[in-house]
């Protein structure tokens, strides 16, 4: 097995460096827009009078540094060729994201609004494989010209991870003799709905509670009256664009769904796996960083007259997440090498284990790197002049979000034990006769 990084990917991350220091950082240093970074990140960020929504000059210095980062050719990496992008693989996805995560915070990859020169965007991929023809020739050139921006409508008040038992309904009806659909409902943390165009909204079309099929994405216009933000809820992490929305008697037409009717949950498991894998290698980044940060800061810090490092209280905490830093790298470039060797849909059945894997443990293992950053850092670690607070508050969310990390450990046990995915046969039918129950003499 060859663990080396292709050339092509450490020449194309040489190449990102270089693009990151001629454009990214200047711009990142003008006009005072350290103050993103800095100490003051989160009330420079955070528009208090909206709501807590981003303030308009952070969204837009954001949105400068992609223009700049698509005009050079990175933003679009993970495309397919032919909707302008590199068709960068999941492996150098992984590879990609953890190099700029370690570099800390920064305008060339803001974890906490997913915003990076390289871009994260799981719509695309999971369009180009669940979309029909006749969908493909409607929105394909939109999408591609970034003109549907959508918020993500699967969560409900009160149902999470359990998305079969959703509430929201939508019930065929003909309106002036279009066929349609009348929808119904509500969603929880529907992200960046003050600038999206569009609801990806998830309803049940027919089954019941409980089904996994049944269920259909409708692309549903943001501007519709019966679409109503209620509320933007206010988190651990700011600024927040995370908000409740209702969904009142919105009227639809079948051109609206998104892949096919009553599948909409595989269109929801290609974004989470997505998501995950990348979310897996940044947090492997992050972790990195803190890890880095605090080996620096314990060999130049002097207490009682010798290095903060020649203590093993210092040593050997780090010493045990850099040990498991080097084998989650491991398991994400595996998981993520193995995800580009069969078809996409192929992912869920096959190795959604090992993706979740990835993800629930590195999400876990940056929240304590970044904890035992703060330690060794003492109380300048715990003031906001230093990153690990706000890389903690980041990631702490991703324990939650894009499936639970109860819920990802039910995945690799469903997998484990045979309920689901390649070993549901072979352990279907194990009886005592198979196993070893009894206690052999000696001899």
């Amino acid at each position: 097995m060859d663990f080396d990084i292709p050339q092509d990917l450490k020449d194309y991350l040489d190449e990102l460096d270089r693009f990151i220091e001629a454009e990214i950082k200047p711009l990142e240093e003008q006009d005072d827009n350290i103050r993103f970074f800095d100490h003051r990140r989160e009330w420079a960020r955070t528009d208090f009078d909206r709501g807590g929504l981003p303030r308009h000059e952070w969204e837009a210095l954001m949105g400068e540094a992609r223009r700049r980062a698509d005009a050079a050719g990175h933003l679009r990496y993970a495309w397919p060729v032919e909707w302008g992008g590199k068709g960068g693989t999941n492996l150098a996805m992984a590879v990609i994201r953890e190099h700029l995560a370690a570099k800390g915070l920064g305008l060339h990859n803001d974890l906490q609004t997913e915003h990076s020169i390289v871009g994260n965007n799981p719509f695309i991929i999971m369009f180009k494989e669940f979309a029909t023809n006749a969908q493909y020739d409607r929105y394909a050139e939109a999408l591609q010209k970034g003109e549907i921006r959508t918020g993500f409508g699967l969560t409900e008040p009160y149902h999470g991870s359990d998305a079969t038992h959703m509430e929201t309904r939508a019930v065929r009806e003909e309106k002036n003799g279009v066929p349609g659909w009348r929808i119904n409902g509500e969603k929880m943390w529907t992200t960046g709905m003050h600038v999206a165009n569009y609801v990806m909204c998830f309803a049940r079309t027919s089954g019941k509670d409980g089904d996994g099929d049944g269920i259909t994405v409708f692309l549903v216009p943001a501007s519709d009256p019966g679409v109503k933000i209620e509320e933007y809820l206010w988190t651990f992490n700011m600024p927040t664009d995370h908000p409740r929305v209702s969904i009142n008697d919105v009227w639809v037409s079948d051109d609206a769904i998104w892949g096919v009717e009553g599948q909409g949950l595989r269109l929801g498991q290609s974004f989470v796996h997505q998501n995950r894998i990348r979310q897996a290698a940044s947090s492997l980044g992050a972790a990195v960083y803190c890890i880095e940060e605090s080996v620096k800061y314990a060999r130049a810090r002097k207490p009682f007259g010798q290095p903060l490092s020649d203590n093993q209280a210092i040593q050997w905490p780090l010493v045990e997440l850099h040990t498991q830093c080097e084998m989650l790298r491991l398991l994400i470039r595996k998981t993520a090498w193995e995800m580009d060797r069969m078809p996409h849909k192929e992912v869920e059945r096959q190795i959604s284990d090992k993706v979740s894997m990835c993800n629930y443990w590195g999400n876990r293992l940056v929240c304590e790197a970044a904890d035992r950053a703060m330690q060794v850092h003492g109380g300048i670690g715990y003031s906001r002049h230093k990153p690990f607070e706000h890389i903690y508050r980041h990631h702490r969310r991703y324990r939650i979000t894009e499936g639970s990390e109860e819920i990802q450990m039910r995945k690799v046990a469903a997998f484990l034990f045979g309920y689901m995915g390649p070993r549901r046969k072979e352990l279907a039918g194990v009886t005592w006769d198979d196993v070893d129950y009894r206690l052999h003499p000696a001899g």
